[in-house]
């Protein structure tokens, strides 16, 4: 009887878990969403800054620059903010850098203290004077046509926000790219219900009118402020014409510390922001719902999911039953080694709720903060593309 119970208690973990899974996957076949939902111009050029916050990025500021020059836009069109509270060569980089360039204009905000990156790029968001301000990583490459594919997105009077999609994982991490491109999908489906929920470091714009200022202590900086904007009133959307590409750890260790970071900064948001749930319009009654799902209740779900499938196997089965927690153990181990092949993607998904289960107990000891570690492999990753 015992044994019964736990597989009835698994068989309701199970539909209770997936339900809202197979209502978004109906929800995407009738829409059949295709791109960004905005009324792109691609003749627009309003004026654009570009915000590039630094720390310690000596190694990899210059090629960063460079790459920002090489964007298919007016140089003279754009200018360049980079906030800065390096302890290395990275401000003399910069300088030199821009010394003999008449465009785009460089305005260096340099830090006396590190105070943390939301507040580093609540400054440099005042100091940008364009009517369109563009956020992007140092250790990441952004396709020369994104900027073009943004501004014609916010040309659409009811977008004021818009991110791109991870086109290629730096780094070779199989499980990052499966996420991403899972990921990829659900947010191009959140933007034509109404609006996206997360938005991306390595390549996000808004409308200059639009930015209000970001927690200090924030560590989900660019969907915070996204969902700030929709807040005011502003759809925020993905388009995945916007192509960037950006450095993920394939060594399954370190892998885990950056989404669990990740996860930590996005829970933490949705726990502030909450009295958004069931208002402004289909981003408070669909894209926000089923996103506190995917992160704060599946997580936990899933994790009993396992401990009752392995408790159950052994009950029923005795020492056979070990077979059931011995190959979810395998599931894992190859997962996190890229070694799944056409099954990786659900470990890549199965992963991203590991790491949300274990950002929620982070937060619940009270972890988290808003400053961020140079992380040497990334770099590695970064400078051999």
């Amino acid at each position: 009887m015992r044994a019964r119970r736990l597989f009835a208690h698994l068989a309701g973990l199970i539909s209770l878990t997936g339900l809202p899974y197979l209502l978004y996957g109906l929800l995407y076949v009738v829409r059949d969403p295709e791109g960004s939902p905005a009324e792109k111009d691609h003749d627009v050029e309003p004026s654009v800054s570009v915000v590039l916050p630094t720390y310690n990025e000596e190694r990899i500021v210059e090629s960063k620059l460079a790459g920002i020059c090489e964007w298919d836009y007016p140089p003279e069109k754009m200018e360049v903010v980079v906030v800065d509270s390096s302890d290395d060569a990275t401000p003399e980089i910069v300088r030199e850098f821009f010394a003999e360039r008449d465009a785009p204009e460089l305005r260096l905000i340099e830090e006396t203290e590190r105070r943390g990156l939301a507040v580093a790029l609540n400054e440099a968001y005042a100091a940008a004077s364009n009517e369109v301000v563009v956020k992007t990583d140092c250790d990441s490459k952004v396709a020369e046509d994104a900027l073009r594919e943004a501004v014609a997105n916010l040309a659409d009077p009811e977008i004021e926000a818009v991110t791109g999609r991870n086109a290629e994982v730096l780094g070779g991490s199989e499980v990052e790219r499966g996420y991403r491109d899972v990921q990829a999908r659900i947010q191009t489906l959140e933007s034509h219900v109404d609006s996206t929920f997360i938005f991306h470091g390595p390549f996000s714009a808004f409308e200059r009118d639009s930015i209000v200022a970001i927690d200090e202590d924030s560590i989900a900086d660019d969907t915070e402020l996204a969902l700030k904007i929709r807040k005011n009133g502003g759809r925020v959307v993905f388009d995945p014409a916007i192509r960037y590409k950006e450095a993920s750890h394939s060594e399954f260790r370190k892998r885990r510390t950056q989404k669990d970071r990740r996860a930590m900064g996005l829970l933490r948001l949705l726990w502030r922001q909450r009295d958004m749930l069931g208002r402004y319009g289909g981003y408070g009654t669909v894209v926000l719902p089923f996103n506190w799902w995917f992160m704060g209740v599946s997580p936990t779900l899933v994790m009993a999911g396992v401990g009752l499938a392995s408790l159950g196997a052994v009950a029923v089965g005795g020492p056979l039953g070990l077979a059931v927690p011995v190959a979810l153990g395998a599931f894992v181990w190859l997962g996190a080694r890229d070694s799944l092949g056409s099954l990786q993607p659900a470990y890549a998904l199965f992963d991203t709720q590991v790491s949300l289960f274990r950002a929620a107990v982070k937060l619940l000891r009270g972890e988290g903060d808003g400053t961020w570690d140079v992380d040497a492999e990334l770099r590695e990753a970064f400078e051999a593309r």
